[in-house]
């Protein structure tokens, strides 16, 4: 294994709940982000990991590092969800998938015996030089926002 880390995949995509209205890495350069992709706005799950984030949004801002969700949702879902839920976390928009896959969260699943394509819940915790630091896949959400925040402590 080598010392380097993988770079994360570069985006540039519409984002909802921050001051522009795009958001692009490169952009975040100089600043850890931690980026998690979720499967829908406003299930049961999804709700929960948006709302745990949100709820330690203040912690990760101390520690400069930015956090973003992320899901194949428009930004007009996310701007419905986030005012219900009352999420603060700013939420991208991957309507086309490219992010999702290009980050390798883009999975086949399979759910009532159906077998669909879907986002993989995943988080992303990515350094100030764009390098991913550490990477969480098949999330349970219970704890885990806890965890990734814990893990940005460390960088």
């Amino acid at each position: 294994m080598s010392d380097t880390l993988e770079l994360a995949p570069e985006f540039t995509l519409p984002v909802q709940g921050g001051e522009d209205s795009e958001v692009s890495l490169a952009g975040l350069r100089g600043t850890p982000v931690v980026l998690f992709f979720y499967p829908r706005d406003d299930t049961s799950g999804c709700t929960k990991e948006n709302e745990a984030f949100t709820g330690l949004e203040t912690e990760f801002a101390q520690l400069g590092v930015k956090v973003f969700g992320i899901s194949k949702d428009s930004l007009e879902s996310h701007e419905k969800f986030m005012a219900k839920k009352k999420l603060t976390v700013p939420l991208i928009s991957d309507e086309h998938g490219t992010a999702s896959e290009d980050f390798g969260v883009w999975k086949e699943k399979s759910m009532y015996g159906k077998t669909f394509m879907g986002i993989e819940r995943s988080t992303f915790l990515i350094d100030a030089e764009g390098r991913i630091a550490r990477a969480w896949r098949k999330v349970k959400v219970p704890g885990h926002a806890e965890e990734v925040l814990e893990a940005a402590r460390a960088l």
